[in-house]
């Protein structure tokens, strides 16, 4: 049998923070066991598991992997607007005037995932 991927590992300053924005933007939950000022922190959910690891050197550059979020039960506009509210920022807007597109997120420290169009978006327009 081939691995399988158990975490996608991000580096970040703050750990605990970081895994809190995502816990909420994913609706998962931390590890039992981390807590304000630890070295990691996990989060998970229901698509994937990310472990958010403390580095003394900040974010330099795009990042060379990303995620991109496909909301489950709200529109891709309802989405972005509520992972902003949590505190992500808009780096670039792909939104198509006929719907397609997507918008590419920071999240607290920079990183960049981007989010899509739902499922039911996309049959919407014959894209699914």
């Amino acid at each position: 049998m081939a691995s399988l991927v158990r975490h996608v590992t991000i580096d970040c300053g703050d750990a605990h923070a970081l895994a809190a924005f995502w816990a909420q933007a994913l609706d998962g939950t931390l590890g039992e066991d981390d807590n304000p000022g630890d070295e990691e922190a996990v989060v998970n959910s229901a698509g994937a598991s990310l472990l958010f690891i403390r580095v003394p050197e900040g974010k330099s550059a795009k990042n060379r992997v990303h995620l991109d979020l496909q909301p489950q039960d709200r529109s891709r506009d309802e989405e972005v607007e509520r992972l902003v509210a949590l505190g992500a920022t808009v780096l670039a807007d792909h939104r198509l005037p006929d719907g397609k597109g997507w918008v590419t997120l920071g999240d607290p420290e920079g990183n960049e995932f981007c989010v899509e169009r739902s499922q039911a978006e996309r049959i919407a327009t014959g894209s699914a």
